[in-house]
């Protein structure tokens, strides 16, 4: 029997990389020593003939001087920083390097491609092993590289799966070397994969190792079977030739961060590579194919087409539906899957398919839009804009009586008319795209209903008739293409969603997304609660769920004897104390275990503002009146007629701004943030490991919620719920309108089958000794 060993594993990923048209070079072959050199030094990481002959099959209208500069400017790439080269390079790469040359005596800026994109068999596809580069004295050798027209875009390290000393994590930490010590080489990385064999993963050079993903499909449309090596999957399904370019060109994004030192006031700009996971890919695919049907586009593109279709999951897909419907679809991934970038993906590549539409890009609350904007402003180098934030309606209807181009955020109140019931016409171009977050929400209705008409002060005055938003978008933008993103399924009586966005384009389920490794699994633990509620008090949790819906509640509906009644229950003092003496006790045994983050989620700003103050009479070293320090915070805003107890907590959006930059960042003393409803989706805090729940919840709001602690992060085991207040019957109501709805998996595990798997792991232990 052939024992298994690192050049059995290199041959068997040549080979595979040989039948989808790479050449083989071993490498020695055309080193500067060898008989046909292809290099002029073991400096020297760029197969600069191989460029040469490319550039000059591409850019046939391009002088042979602008084209020679174009290769030189990339050899000049040399900030000390290794990140920052890259992302120079990926610039050039993606968007062409400026030149200039001359016609009829004057001067005519053009672009030089280094990789023809639109035709990828028109480029040179090379695999070489055994590729010594020599930098600064120090020898390596990866051991696979290919190349596209020359330039080293992957970098592939393999272990020995058989070697018990070696694993996929030897191959990452291999990688981490060779950025300190030949950095050249990854100037012009697209990515990285590491593998042992049997597993294999793909990163971007600033991506940690639980960054570091599977690809689990070989073919776009099923996922590939267990008995096949990963390797052989993410081979055949990532590194083909016109997959692998379109990942380089329209899914990999270097996203900006600031950062304030409060000590200095410095304000630092922090950089992360970021490459679509498997289910982005295919997902913005079907995404900007459903848009060009359904716009009546007819340039564009033919993308890959992806994985899992809704017909799998038993649910309508948009394949059906007619071509000019205006219905792109909806996208349902589930919450901590990567879905604002996915949008960000989706915007990139749809604008360049589209010839410059407008991007019109709508949530239905204010700190969601502030959240999605910032992810797209962090992006702007593949939207090829600015994205802009309309801060009004005026500002609005600027924004969108342009003639193309434009990334747009707005939310959808906005769109209600400020008299009558027809919003007036914004533009009726058919370029324009609708991106809805949360599409599955009840405001983006069409129906009409009768509400109270109220005066200035508040008084109501008589009764009138309102639409639901998508009506007045409508009115607005009646040739525009409406798409949808949803982290939570579309319930099977929401006749609303289908009729605005149409049906399912792309699935991505919690249960799938745990397997991928995409997000952490959720526990669910029941403690304390001792108020319990009297059925009285059930009825009112029952009667209230209408208004909770209702993200923020009017000063009238507060007043309602029923919500003074349960709030009074569930913010009781003697509760309350014993809820804060359980979450210090409780919080500080998970720290010891995993340090990270917690959130507290409370029915009412008094109580927030109530349970505050019981938690630093128990740890009073937690608080601090500086925004910049202490260990526990409250986040929610307040009016003035809140009294003093409660307006001490209040913040502006740049306090927000500061306080959800330090719940992000695992360094930073703050740890607990009490909420209300500020936080409850949208919010990325990927080290957050514990969610305390003392708030009737349910439906798409409960899953939400639940989905701040399934970030992935380090080791981070999973995310846990902790219930005070019983909700357990509302998430099992959750959970089973998510497994109708078409999920599949169940999206929490009771504490039971943790221990159970606990014990199973220690008597596995127990054997070994």
């Amino acid at each position: 029997m052939t024992r298994i060993n690192e050049n059995t594993i290199e041959t068997f990923a040549i080979d595979l990389l040989k039948t989808l048209g790479y050449q083989y070079i071993y490498a020695p072959d055309i080193a500067p020593d060898a008989e046909n050199p292809e290099r002029d030094s073991f400096e020297q990481v760029l197969l600069v003939h191989r460029l040469q002959n490319a550039v000059k099959r591409i850019n046939q209208g391009i002088p042979a001087d602008a084209q020679a500069e174009a290769i030189k400017e990339i050899q000049r790439i040399s900030s000390p920083e290794l990140l920052t080269n890259n992302e120079t390079f990926h610039r050039l790469l993606t968007e062409g390097i400026p030149v200039s040359k001359r016609i009829d005596g004057d001067d005519r800026g053009d672009r030089v491609w280094l990789i023809d994109f639109k035709n990828p068999h028109n480029n040179d596809f090379v695999v070489a092993n055994q590729f010594t580069i020599i930098e600064n004295g120090n020898n390596k050798r990866p051991d696979v590289i290919l190349f596209v027209n020359g330039i080293p875009l992957v970098v592939i390290e393999l272990k020995n799966a058989a070697d018990e000393n070696t694993t996929v994590h030897s191959a990452f930490k291999q990688i981490e070397t060779y950025k300190a010590i030949i950095p050249s080489l990854f100037t012009y990385n697209g990515f990285v994969v590491i593998s042992d064999g049997l597993e294999a993963k793909a990163g971007s050079i600033s991506a940690g190792f639980s960054r570091y993903m599977a690809w689990r499909t070989a073919d776009g449309k099923e996922e590939a079977s267990h008995l096949v090596s990963q390797l052989e999957t993410l081979i055949q399904g990532m590194l083909n030739k016109e997959t692998l370019l379109d990942l380089i060109r329209h899914f990999i994004v270097f996203e900006k961060s600031k950062k304030e030192d409060p000590e200095t006031g410095i304000t630092s700009i922090t950089t992360v590579k970021k490459m679509a996971a498997y289910h982005q890919y295919y997902a913005v695919n079907r995404a900007v194919a459903s848009t060009l049907r359904a716009s009546g586009y007819q340039g564009g593109v033919s993308p890959n087409m992806a994985m899992d279709s809704p017909e799998s999951y038993g649910l309508p897909g948009v394949k059906k539906q007619s071509i000019g419907d205006r219905k792109g679809g909806v996208v349902w991934h589930t919450q901590g899957s990567g879905k604002s970038l996915s949008m960000v993906f989706y915007t990139g590549k749809i604008v360049l398919a589209m010839d410059n539409p407008t991007i019109l890009v709508i949530t239905d609350r204010n700190d969601l839009d502030d959240q999605l904007f910032d992810t797209f402003a962090a992006s702007k180098q593949l939207l090829r804009q600015e994205p802009v934030q309309a801060e009004d309606r005026n500002q609005l209807k600027e924004l969108l009586k342009v003639a193309s181009g434009g990334v747009v955020f707005t939310t959808i109140q906005k769109f209600q008319p400020e008299e009558g019931n027809v919003y007036e016409l914004l533009s009726d171009r058919r370029n324009i795209v609708v991106i809805a977050d949360e599409a599955h929400r009840t405001q983006y209705g069409f129906k009409a209903k009768t509400i109270d008409a109220k005066d200035e002060q508040g008084n109501v005055v008589g009764k009138k008739i309102v639409y639901g938003f998508a009506k007045y978008m409508r009115d607005a933008l009646p040739n525009a293409t409406y798409l949808g993103f949803t982290g939570t399924p579309i319930e099977s009586t929401d006749v609303n969603t289908p009729a605005v966005f149409g049906n399912y384009v792309d699935i991505y389920d919690i249960a799938q997304a745990v397997e991928d490794g995409a997000t952490v699994r959720i526990f669910y633990e029941s403690r304390l609660a001792k108020v319990n509620l009297s059925e009285e008090g059930k009825q009112l949790v029952d009667d209230l769920d209408d208004e909770l819906e209702q993200e923020d509640l009017t000063n009238t509906q507060k007043a309602k004897a029923k919500w003074t009644q349960l709030e009074a229950l569930v913010g009781s003092e003697n509760r309350i104390q014993n809820i804060a003496k359980d979450i210090v006790a409780h919080f500080s045994q998970r720290q010891e275990v995993f340090e990270g983050k917690g959130m507290i989620v409370c029915m009412s700003r008094r109580i927030a503002a109530d349970l505050y103050q019981a938690i630093i009479d128990i740890k009073p070293e937690w608080h601090s009146d500086d925004l910049n320090k202490g260990v526990i915070k409250v986040v929610m805003t307040s009016a003035s007629s809140d009294g003093p107890k409660i307006s001490k907590h209040y913040t502006t959006k740049e306090q927000r701004r500061i306080l959800a930059e330090r719940m992000k960042n695992p360094d930073d003393e703050l740890q607990l943030v009490i909420v209300r409803d500020m936080w409850l989706t949208g919010f990325d805090a990927p080290s957050m490991h514990t969610l305390y729940i003392d708030k009737p919840m349910k439906g798409h709001n409960l899953m939400q919620a639940i989905a701040r602690v399934n970030r992935v992060y380090k080791d981070k085991p999973g995310g846990l719920i902790v219930d005070y207040l019983g909700i357990a019957s509302d998430l099992k109501k959750a959970l089973a309108f998510y497994s109708d709805a078409g999920g599949k998996g169940d999206p929490t595990i009771l504490q039971e089958q943790a221990v159970q798997l606990m014990l199973e792991k220690l008597e596995v232990v127990s054997q070994m000794y």
